[in-house]
Order: C-alpha cells, then sequence, then structure tokens
C-alpha cells in the first residue's frame, strides 16, 4: 500500500515523536510519504531520519494550494490513504476528500475542544473548522480509551474508531549520557548528590505546571536538598518564571527551554513527572519508562494504562498539588522504591507498547480504510 500522511509540521513534543517514530516504522512494510505544510524543524529532523518527507508550501496560510496539491500526488503517484494529523492537516485533508473523493482517516492526538481554549480568535476559527472537518473521515484512531469515549460522546459512529495507544522502540541504541554532560550544557549548578525531580512538556496551562510548582514547594519544605528540572517552551513561560520566584523556588527550580535530545533529560533525573489537567497517552511517560524512571503522574486521559497506581508509579488527582508533592516524597525518601517501580515501568511499557505493536495496528486499520477496502 501507498499512504499519505499530512501534518503541520511546526509539531513538537508528544505529537511530533509519535508521527516521526510511526512512519519510520511504517515504512518498513509500506510505502509512506510525509507531507508537511511548512518547512522547519519537523521537516528537517523527517529528512535526516531518511524519511520520504516533502513540503506543501503556501504563499499564505490561508490559501487552499495544499488541497490540489493532495489530489495531484494521489492522481499521479497512485496513493490508497490520506491520514491526517492535526487541525490544520485536518482542515486540507477534507477539502482533498471533498474535491477528490479520497479515502481519509485522522489520529485524534489531544481533545480537539480544548487545543485552542486559550486564544478566543483560534478557538472561535481554528476549532471550529477543525470540528467541521472531523466529521468528514472515514476513520478515526484515537490514543487512548478516554479519547474514544469522548468522541462517541460527541456522536462519532463506533465502527470508525479505533483505539491505538502510543508505541516505542525498546530496542533501540541509547547513547549514554552523564548526569553532569546534561547539566553541564544547560548551566545547571546542581550538587552531584542531589535527587532530580523533572517534567518535561511544552510551557502551556493545559499542562498544570502550577502543580509541579506548588508541589515543589511542599516536597522542599521536607526534602530541603531536592532539586527541579523543567524542560520545554512555549507560552506560559514568563508567568512560570515569575509564579516559581514567587513561591520562592529560583535556586530550586531550573528551566531548561527546550531540550532536543530527550535521551540526556531522561538519564539525569531520579524520578519523572507529569501534572497535566488534561492527557491523551503522553509519549513523555514512553520515554521515561525507557530509562526505568519511576513515575509521578495526574491520572488523566490513558494514562493509567502505562502507570498503575503502586506497581508502576503513582497517580495522583488532577490539580492535587498536596497528593503530587505526597507520592513524589514517597520515591525521593526510597531508593529500592524507585529502583522497583522503575524496573517493573519498563517491563509493562516494552511489553505492552511496542513501536511493532503500533504499526501493526496501523496497518490493519489501512488494509480496511484504504482504497479498494471496505470504507
Amino acid at each position: 500500500m501507498k499512504i499519505l500522511h499530512l501534518i503541520s509540521g511546526g509539531e513538537k513534543g508528544g505529537s511530533k515523536t509519535h508521527v516521526l517514530s510511526l512512519v519510520k516504522e511504517l515504512q518498513k512494510q509500506l510505502q509512506i510519504t510525509l507531507a508537511c505544510l511548512m518547512e522547519g524543524e519537523f521537516y528537517r529532523q523527517a529528512r535526516e531520519m531518511g524519511l520520504d518527507a516533502r513540503t506543501l508550501l503556501q504563499k499564505k496560510r490561508y490559501h487552499l494550494s495544499p488541497a490540489w496539491e493532495i489530489g495531484h500526488l494521489f492522481k499521479e503517484e497512485g496513493y490508497q490513504l490520506l491520514h491526517c494529523h492535526g487541525p490544520r492537516a485536518n482542515f486540507y485533508g477534507a477539502l482533498a476528500k471533498k474535491l477528490y473523493k479520497m479515502p481519509t482517516v485522522t489520529t485524534i492526538h489531544s481533545d480537539y475542544q480544548l487545543d485552542f481554549r486559550h486564544n478566543l480568535y483560534k478557538q472561535r476559527v481554528y476549532a471550529t473548522f477543525n470540528a467541521l472537518a472531523l466529521n468528514t473521515f472515514d476513520g478515526y484512531f484515537a490514543v487512548s480509551d478516554t479519547f474514544k469515549e469522548m468522541l462517541l460522546s460527541r456522536g462519532f459512529p463506533r465502527e470508525r474508531i479505533t483505539v491505538i495507544y502510543n508505541g516505542l522502540d525498546f530496542n533501540a541504541q541509547i547513547k549514554p549520557v552523564a548526569r553532569q554532560e546534561f547539566l553541564e550544557k544547560f548551566n545547571l549548578a546542581i550538587p552531584a548528590q542531589a535527587k532530580l525531580v523533572g517534567i518535561l512538556a511544552r510551557l502551556h496551562p493545559l499542562k498544570g505546571h502550577e502543580i509541579f510548582l506548588a508541589g515543589a514547594r511542599r516536597i522542599l519544605a521536607t526534602a530541603p536538598e531536592t532539586h527541579f528540572i523543567v524542560g520545554g517552551e512555549g507560552e506560559e513561560k514568563e508567568k512560570l518564571f515569575a509564579l516559581r520566584d514567587k513561591l520562592g523556588l529560583k535556586d530550586r527550580v531550573h528551566f531548561t527551554g527546550q531540550i532536543s535530545d530527550t535521551p540526556s533529560f531522561f538519564q539525569a533525573i531520579d524520578i519523572n513527572t507529569l501534572t497535566s489537567h488534561t492527557e491523551s497517552f503522553p509519549y513523555v511517560l514512553l520515554e521515561g519508562a525507557l530509562f526505568k524512571k519511576p513515575i509521578v503522574s495526574s491520572a488523566v486521559g490513558g494514562i493509567s494504562q502505562l502507570v498503575k497506581d503502586g506497581e508502576t508509579g503513582f497517580l495522583f488527582p488532577a490539580g492535587d498539588e498536596a497528593e503530587f508533592a505526597c507520592q513524589t516524597l514517597k520515591l525521593l525518601d526510597d531508593d529500592k522504591l524507585r529502583s522497583t517501580l522503575g524496573e517493573k515501568l519498563f517491563h509493562h511499557a516494552r511489553d505492552n507498547f511496542s513501536l511493532a505493536r503500533l504499526a501493526e495496528i496501523h496497518i490493519q486499520s489501512y488494509e480496511q480504510y484504504g482504497r479498494g477496502g471496505s470504507s
């Protein structure tokens, strides 16, 4: 089969990792082209990975030319299915489907009604167009059971929804990076013996960094030598810097900015955390599992499929800073517990969330929805 994947190309974090990893694995068995609506880091990384990546460039952001280019690709190169990722890709995919009657599927990476809720213009325009576009697709890949239930509650047909949890290559060769090397790279003056609690997430309101900071203050009251590392960029940067300083955490909470070499982050920290108010099935927790880092996470989305509370990590109710601090202190106080939970987490993740399994389910679905299938 020949499959065309369409994405904006400005993605970072989990969705970026998901698409690049998926396409790389799929191309072992299928002919895959990754089309980006902009030329940037995403496109460059795809090319460096040896993927068949192309750009459908627009002179202006709202030109409709990508829809015609998609149609031309289908006609000239014989693709059988268009697979979209994200609001912008969904819009052009829906338009191409209407014009050229091609079969289409999309991956639901997030709650599309919340994507732009902190920007009134984008919420009214982008979210509206995305919601309209979503209703035109032949199939939907939900990255968690929670997102499947979300789609069902909004009237999407059950028979068109497939749950496909994210996957990771647990056999990948990882370059070892010493903690000190990581700290020096980001100019972090942290004592070698200090325990490090980390969070790697874009600085966005949905990620709940205010819970992380408030929890850090509680943790320091009991474990004053702990340090905290916040990796990522985003719109909340200045607000979070101000909150950190207001809470008196400037010498204990360290913002690194964007981290391109995520394995170095996970090798440096002792505990991996996530304080999101809403999630799908975040890659950042799988990546931490690869390095056997115990997890403390809010119990949202499909996270409970990976983090079995008390067995492979600890969960806390979203927004509960006290419980976040309490669960984190359990791990900080017990070296053996951190090691045991990290080991169990690794084996659970490897056995249930492999990249090969992710690709296998996609291929089965492609055969159903692709041209000549039973869409």
